[in-house]
């Protein structure tokens, strides 16, 4: 059984750019991990990895600014929401309270975060690990290959959007308990991981003042990274872990992504969803512990 118990008595407050930002911190010695949550989560989606990986190593988990219990100031005026902006938050946390390189570990967008920080900023990434990277599929650049009816929907809904009424109408339909409970049991394959836990977690930040015009200031994104631009610019090596049964970013195309030199493994998580390192912590946590001390 995975003790989470004390990785939810108290979390830190780190100040960038001048917005509190939230992370939590276990471990007192070894090799610096940093894990970057992915969209609409927080640090606390990495409850059942860190107490095992402090075992061994210094763990930081932060919550990008816009989410979790990080500040969100106004998109476009106080804060360009990219991964331009979360690489350089990465690459100062790095620098300002982890004191040095790190191992990056990124989930979904956290994946494009991650290499974003280790493009721009080299010497702050020791090696990175993605799991269950997003594909972006919906970038101006991948709509073309998108069934029609994808492919025209996506920039209509991004246009209603802008309309402030019309977002906060969709944001309340979406952030609620069972939409969210909805959501996650497509993302996840075992229902029983969805637990009210889970549902509170990423629920709470929902209610925070500009939690609407993040998630719209992201949602209507379509430019920047691919991971296909940044894996052949990676300047360190990557492994990849990919859950099974991603309904969102199947396995199929996952693989392809492995056929950059710089990803030196690409590994299946056998019947897990979009978030193995949530819904199977006891095959993934040995793999990062592995990796950790086979490359520190």
């Amino acid at each position: 059984m995975i003790d989470t118990a004390s990785t939810t008595r108290t979390t830190h407050t780190w100040t960038w750019q001048g917005f509190p930002i939230c992370y939590q911190t276990q471990g007192n010695s070894g090799p610096a991990v940093v894990l970057v949550h992915g969209f609409g989560a927080s640090w606390g989606h990495w409850r059942k990895n860190i107490p095992v990986l402090a075992q061994n190593a210094r763990v930081y988990a932060i919550d990008l600014i816009g989410f979790g219990g990080s500040a969100k100031p106004t998109p476009g005026v106080e804060m360009n929401y990219t991964f331009e902006t979360w690489g350089k938050q990465i690459a100062d946390f790095c620098k300002e309270v982890v004191g040095g390189a790190a191992f990056l570990v990124g989930n979904s967008i956290g994946c494009i975060a991650v290499m974003q920080a280790a493009v721009d900023y080299p010497e702050i990434a020791q090696e990175v690990a993605l799991i269950n990277c997003s594909l972006r599929l919906l970038h101006d650049r991948k709509r073309a290959t998108l069934p029609w009816y994808r492919r025209n929907a996506a920039p209509i809904i991004q246009q209603l959007l802008s309309i402030r009424p019309i977002a906060q109408l969709f944001f309340s339909q979406i952030a609620n308990r069972n939409a969210v409970r909805k959501i996650l049991l497509q993302a996840y394959k075992n229902p029983e991981a969805v637990t009210d836990e889970l549902i509170d977690m990423l629920m709470e930040p929902a209610v925070n003042p500009g939690a609407v015009d993040v998630f719209v200031a992201f949602t209507r994104y379509s430019s920047g990274p691919l991971p296909e631009d940044l894996l052949p610019i990676l300047p360190c090596p990557a492994i990849m872990l990919w859950g099974t049964e991603d309904p969102w970013e199947p396995i199929a195309l996952g693989r392809e992504l492995a056929n950059y030199p710089q990803v030196k493994e690409f590994i299946p998580i056998e019947g897990a969803g979009h978030c193995p390192q949530d819904e199977a912590p006891e095959l993934v946590n040995p793999i990062l512990q592995d990796w950790i001390l086979q490359h520190q």
